[in-house]
This record gives structure tokens, C-alpha cells and sequence, in this order.
């Protein structure tokens, strides 16, 4: 049996296959992402979903693209929690930018960029990745992530810049007590994953002024540090990967557009492209 998973922060798509390439099951777990996340709450994770457990001996292969898993030592410990759980299993970690070039521009040379609740960028050039920097997430980095968003929108409200409107429905939807907010951001695991999560109010609201001029000021940093570094000319095909890209398309596209650059597709869900190119590549 093989699983093939892409994991962000958030979430963790799950794909179980025959070893005729077959789909048996999906499943969605918390996010994996072994640089935010502590070791035994990676193992809980895992081993809390039913699906996942009961097949844990049966798996020869495991191919994991997750958040964090760009550096050696959050890959060894996320390695090492599923080589306890799924002990027969031969296991492949990358990190989610390899899964993001795969479900997008399979062997093609493009840019592809990741906007979920982080964000990177890189360049393929048809078999190898180029990245601008290695990435030090959401206190540092992570422009037009979902986490970028929420502190924005945490900072606008408290100091008061925050239309009356759009904070009311704000204050209703989310405990905004400072101590509350400082809990999850300083002493609870995941500070990336509550920042995102304040991020998914602006889609209630992506008419608004407001919140269009947030969304836009974003891409722009995006670009900026993300994509223009890169210096590929108008042909070069560029991809986005998650729902913040997803859900703010037309301004995507004008940002890019201001730039003489053109946005080759924007993909939701990597999972079935992920899969689609498993099955076509990878023996």
C-alpha cells in the first residue's frame, strides 16, 4: 500500500493507493509541519486518524510533502514519527514546494508559489528547485500568507484602523481578549496556524475596500521578495498553490499584470494534481 500526502500547517491531505496505483481512501489530518509542531503532537495526529492507523503495517511506501520539511532536522524528526507508527514503510519526505511544482507545472519549467497559511516561491527549471532564501516562516517572512493576513488584521483592530463595520462582525466571530491572543501566539503550539486562522474573515468580506487594499498590499510584498528576484521574462509560466491565491484571484492577477507578468493557473487543493502526477512519474 502506498500513501502520498501533501501537508501544510493547517491540514494534511492523505491519499492511500493499491499497489496497482489504485485509490482505496482518503483522509484529512491536522497540519504535520515538524518545525512548529511538537514531536508527540505529530505522532497524536497521525495515529488519531482511524483511517491512517489501521493500515499502518500494510504501507510499504510513504511520500510526504509537507510545510517545515525544507530543513534536515524538522525532516528527521517528522521521519522519525512515522517510521514508528508505519513500521514497514520505506518513507520520502520533501518539503511542499516539490509537491507544489508537481501538481502545477508537473516537468515544466515555471515559477510556482505557495499562498496557504505560509508562503514560498520557487523557480523549476524542468528537474532542479531554485529558491530565493530558505524560508523562516511566519514571525520573519511568509508575504500573502494566510498568517500574514491575520496579524494584520489583529493589529488593524486593536489600534483602531479597522472600519466599524468590518471590526463589529470581527469582534462577533473571534475572541479577541489580549490575553486570549497572546496564549496562542507565545505559549501554545501552532502560532502560525491561529494567526491563519483570522485570515478565512476576510473572505466574507473580500468586497470591501478594506480588505481589498490588505489583500493588494500583500501580493505586492509577495511579488517584490517572492517572484520579481527571480527576473524571468513575461513567458515564464507562474502558478499559485491554496485558497489565498484562490479566493483573491482578480487582484492576483492585477498585481501581476502591473508587473507585465501573467498568472499561468491558480490551484485550491494540490491532492488529485499531486496524485494525477504519482501515478504518471514516479515508480
Amino acid at each position: 500500500m502506498i500513501l502520498i500526502a501533501d501537508g501544510g500547517s493547517t491540514k494534511a491531505d492523505w491519499i492511500a493507493l493499491d499497489n496497482n496505483r489504485n485509490e482505496i481512501f482518503r483522509a484529512r489530518t491536522l497540519g504535520l509541519n515538524p518545525a512548529v509542531v511538537p514531536e508527540e503532537e505529530l505522532r497524536n495526529r497521525i495515529v488519531n486518524m482511524y483511517q491512517l492507523f489501521s493500515i499502518k503495517e500494510e504501507v510499504d511506501e510513504i511520500h510526504f510533502y509537507g510545510a517545515g520539511c525544507g530543513t534536515p532536522k524538522p525532516i528527521e524528526i517528522l521521519h522519525n514519527v512515522m517510521k514508528d507508527i508505519f513500521i514497514n514503510a520505506k518513507i520520502s519526505i520533501a518539503e511542499d514546494m516539490l509537491a507544489a511544482v508537481y501538481a502545477s507545472s508537473g516537468n515544466s519549467p515555471a515559477i510556482v508559489c505557495i499562498l496557504g497559511t505560509g508562503s514560498n516561491s520557487c523557480y523549476f527549471d524542468g528537474s532542479d528547485l531554485t529558491m530565493l532564501a530558505a524560508s523562516l516562516g511566519y514571525s520573519i517572512m511568509d508575504e500573502a500568507s494566510g498568517n500574514y493576513f491575520g496579524r494584520l488584521l489583529i493589529r488593524d483592530y486593536y489600534y483602531n484602523k479597522m472600519p466599524k463595520k468590518v471590526a463589529k462582525s470581527f469582534e462577533s466571530q473571534f475572541n479577541l481578549d489580549a490575553d486570549f491572543i497572546k496564549l496562542n501566539l507565545y505559549r501554545k503550539p501552532n502560532p502560525n496556524m491561529y494567526l491563519a486562522s483570522f485570515a478565512k474573515f476576510m473572505f466574507d468580506f473580500k468586497d470591501e475596500k478594506y480588505v481589498k487594499k490588505m489583500i493588494k498590499k500583500g501580493f505586492e510584498e509577495f511579488f517584490k521578495y517572492r517572484i520579481l528576484p527571480y527576473e524571468k521574462d513575461n513567458t515564464t509560466p507562474i502558478y499559485f498553490i491554496g485558497s489565498i491565491a484562490f479566493y483573491f484571484k482578480e487582484i492576483l492577477e492585477k498585481v501581476a499584470n502591473k508587473h507585465n507578468l501573467h498568472v499561468t493557473d491558480i490551484i485550491q487543493r494540490p491532492i488529485d494534481n499531486l496524485l494525477e502526477f504519482h501515478k504518471s512519474n514516479i515508480n
